[in-house]
C-alpha cells in the first residue's frame, strides 16, 4: 500500500536531506569570485596551504581560507583546490609548444621594432620564450617618428630585415603616412610595418582581462594614458604613476588569450618576416 504521508521526517539524516547543496568549484587561476561577507571581488591568483589569494581589478590582493563563503554570479559556492594538471607538452604564453632545455640562440641580425617600452614589455611577456628560441631581439624606437633616422643609420638588407609594430595604424593617421612613405622608399623591400587600430598598446589588452566591460572613452583634449588613470581612479601625477598603472594592466596578461586578435596576428606576422630564410 502506498504511503501517502512519506517517510518519518525525524528519521536519521533528515537535516542533510533538507539542506541545500552548495556546489564545489575548483579555484582555478583567473576564476572571478566574490566574498560573501564583505563584497570583495577578485580573480584567483594562487592556491596554497588551504588558502586562496584573490586580486581585484585595482591590483589589491587578499588571502581567504578555501571552502564556503564565496559567490559566483551571486550564487553561493565552495572553493576547493584545483585538480592536479595532467602532464603533457607545455605551452608558452603565445600558445606555442615550449622547447625543453633550449638555450636562447645567438641574436639574428634582423630585429622587431616597437614604438615604446610598454609595447616591448607586452611582446616580451607573451612571445618572449618564442623570440629567444628564434634569436629575435625586440627594440623600441621611442616613437615611430624616429624610424627614418634608424633606417638611415643602420640600413636594412635581405640579411637584416626590420619588422615594425606601430600603434594607431588606421587610414589617415600619422603612423599610416609614415608607413606608406617607408614602404615606397629605398628600404621598403626589407621592412615590414604592421600595426593595430588602437590609440595605445594598453588597449590591446582585452577589457575582460581587466574585469571591465570596455575601455573608457577619453576626450581628445586629455592625454590618453592620464585620462585612463583618471577613469580607473589611479594616481596620475607623474610618469612613475603611469608606469605603475601599466604594470597593473600588464599583470593581468598571462596568455595570448588576454590580447586582442588585431595585435596577435600582427606580431606573428613580424616574427615570420624576420625569421624567414
Amino acid at each position: 500500500m502506498e504511503d501517502r504521508y512519506g517517510a518519518d521526517v525525524l528519521a536519521k539524516g533528515w537535516q542533510e536531506r533538507a539542506a541545500k547543496k552548495i556546489p564545489q568549484v575548483p579555484a582555478e587561476p583567473d576564476l572571478v569570485v566574490e566574498v560573501a561577507d564583505d563584497g570583495f571581488c577578485g580573480a584567483v591568483t594562487k592556491v596554497q596551504s588551504g588558502t586562496v589569494e584573490l586580486e581585484d581589478w585595482k591590483g589589491r590582493k587578499r588571502l581567504f581560507p578555501l571552502g564556503g563563503g564565496f559567490l559566483i554570479d551571486g550564487q553561493p559556492v565552495k572553493l576547493v583546490p584545483p585538480a592536479p594538471k595532467e602532464k603533457g607538452p607545455r605551452r608558452t604564453a603565445s600558445g606555442s609548444f615550449a622547447v625543453a632545455d633550449q638555450r636562447a640562440r645567438v641574436a639574428l641580425p634582423s630585429r622587431i621594432l616597437v614604438e615604446g617600452r610598454h609595447d616591448a614589455e607586452l611582446v616580451e611577456k607573451v612571445w618572449g620564450a618564442d623570440l629567444r628560441v628564434e634569436g629575435v631581439v625586440v627594440e623600441y624606437l621611442q616613437g615611430v617618428d624616429l624610424l627614418d633616422e634608424l633606417l638611415a643609420a643602420e640600413p636594412p638588407s635581405a640579411k637584416r630585415r626590420y619588422g615594425v609594430l606601430v600603434d594607431h595604424l588606421v587610414p589617415g593617421s600619422k603612423e599610416s603616412r609614415i608607413a606608406d612613405a617607408v614602404t615606397r622608399g629605398p628600404h621598403g623591400a626589407h621592412v615590414r610595418i604592421v600595426g593595430h587600430p588602437y590609440v595605445d598598446v594598453w588597449q590591446c589588452v582585452k577589457p575582460e582581462a581587466l574585469g571591465i566591460a570596455r575601455w573608457p572613452e577619453i576626450p581628445r583634449d586629455i592625454e590618453w594614458k592620464i585620462g585612463i588613470c583618471k577613469a580607473f581612479g589611479w594616481p596620475h601625477a607623474d610618469q612613475a604613476d603611469i608606469a605603475r598603472a601599466w604594470q597593473a594592466i600588464l599583470s593581468k596578461v598571462t596568455t595570448y588569450r588576454d590580447l586582442e586578435p588585431s595585435l596577435l596576428g600582427r606580431v606573428e606576422e613580424l616574427i615570420d618576416f624576420v625569421t624567414a630564410p
